[in-house]
């Protein structure tokens, strides 16, 4: 059983209230847009990370996380990347694959709008945790904390964190 956190779109400010939220939770996962390389390491330091850049950030976290991060949780197959739309409206770029060789979990951010939404043509749950830093158009930051045991995902929380 694991615990996760999931973030996105922080756009180099990281709430304090991140470590209260995630304090209970096995790794942190990061849907991109990390903002700087210095909020990474801070996450890093608190819990085992994975990521993946985003549009916005430079080449130091290019360098550090990959633009696609396909890996098993527990025995959940994970697809998280920044740029991956969502259910009926999938990025050109990701698509074919995602209907190829569908994971249990597609995570993604971007769009800065929370949205758990469950694919039935692919069988797939979708993840976009919204966006927990201050810099957009969303009106709320957000996170999500869910629990994957074995093949289940499930105690999923949104987790609001305040205006922006």
């Amino acid at each position: 059983m694991k615990r996760i956190g999931l973030l996105s779109d922080t756009h180099g400010y990281l709430d304090d209230s991140v470590f209260k939220h995630f304090d209970q939770c096995d790794e942190i996962w990061h849907a991109g847009d990390f903002g700087n390389i210095e909020l990474a390491d801070q996450l890093a330091a608190f819990k085992p990370l994975r990521g993946v850049y985003g549009n916005i950030d430079g080449q130091d976290i290019r360098l550090t996380y990959p633009e696609d991060l396909h890996f098993k949780c527990e025995e959940v197959k994970v697809w998280m990347t920044h740029i991956g739309g969502y259910p009926g409206k999938y990025d050109a770029r990701i698509r074919a694959e995602l209907y190829n060789k569908p994971p249990k979990l597609f995570i993604s951010g971007h769009s800065h709008i929370l949205k758990v939404i469950f694919d039935k043509k692919i069988g797939t749950l979708h993840l976009n945790p919204g966006a927990a830093g201050k810099q957009g158009w969303h009106k709320v930051r957000s996170l999500l904390r869910f629990t994957i045991s074995e093949e289940k995902i499930h105690t999923l929380e949104i987790i609001e964190l305040g205006n922006r």
